[in-house]
């Protein structure tokens, strides 16, 4: 392993070279290639995570330039996935990166997050989520959640029987809409699930767990907030 070009983040503490090992060693599934997924995926190849499924079953389009800084104008038409693979590779050649160009469903998620050590919600809809959130459980790994809104975000660390799952949180999806959104908002939420993710790979810091963090870009706000388990959550009981 090339440690120079990580020698930074490992003067972090609790880092060093065992933590790097652990990121090389690790597989991290990206549900979404789009204005999360975008800097989820680039700071977890640039610090150096070993393997990094991305999944998208969509192609890249004009209005998503915004903010899915994964692509670009002459990649127009193209999977978003397959897109993400490009940007990746070259970010970062020592990276395996395997691109999904399925849709999400409750037939094949399990099968599509395969061994992957985590999950990473990028979506932007809380039917796949709900999806996502049921694998993980059932796999018993974690769920780095985040969601945004104009200039409005939230995150959370998601890993029962020690946190509550995604349902408790959010019990019923609300109706779909086309929300607004301006590309730093992705940015700041999709680097904080970034670095959730590393924190757990690499076994340093404090994790999310049992909070929802929701932040304001107008105000500048960040406020944490209690999350709470459902007692009657058909996920957590099983049902």
């Amino acid at each position: 392993m090339d440690f120079v070009k990580y020698q930074r983040q490992m003067l972090i503490e609790g880092w060093s070279e065992e933590g790097q090992k652990k990121l090389k060693n690790s597989k991290v599934f990206i549900a979404g290639a789009g204005g999360l997924g975008s800097p989820v995926s680039i700071y977890l190849a640039v610090a150096g995570v070993g393997k990094i499924i991305i999944c998208d079953f969509d192609s890249v389009e004009i209005t998503n330039l915004n903010r899915q800084i994964l692509h670009s104008p002459t990649r127009i038409g193209i999977n978003k996935a397959i897109s993400a693979k490009i940007t990746l590779t070259a970010i970062n050649p020592d990276v395996e990166v395997f691109p999904i160009t399925e849709k999400i469903t409750s037939e094949n998620a399990e099968k599509l997050i395969d061994d992957a050590h985590i999950i990473i919600d990028c979506m932007d809809n809380l039917e796949t989520r709900y999806i996502l959130n049921e694998v993980a459980f059932k796999k018993g790994i974690p769920l780095v959640f985040g969601a945004i809104y104009g200039t409005q975000g939230m995150l959370s660390f998601i890993h029962p029987p020690e946190t509550p799952c995604l349902k408790c949180l959010f019990p019923e999806a609300p109706p779909k809409e086309t929300f607004p959104v301006v590309g730093a908002t992705p940015g700041v939420i999709g680097a904080l699930q970034a670095l959730e993710t590393i924190k757990y790979l690499v076994g340093i810091g404090k994790l999310l767990k049992n909070k929802l963090l929701v932040w304001d870009g107008i105000s500048g706000d960040f406020k944490t907030f209690k999350a709470q388990k459902d007692p009657s959550c058909p996920v957590c009981k099983g049902e």
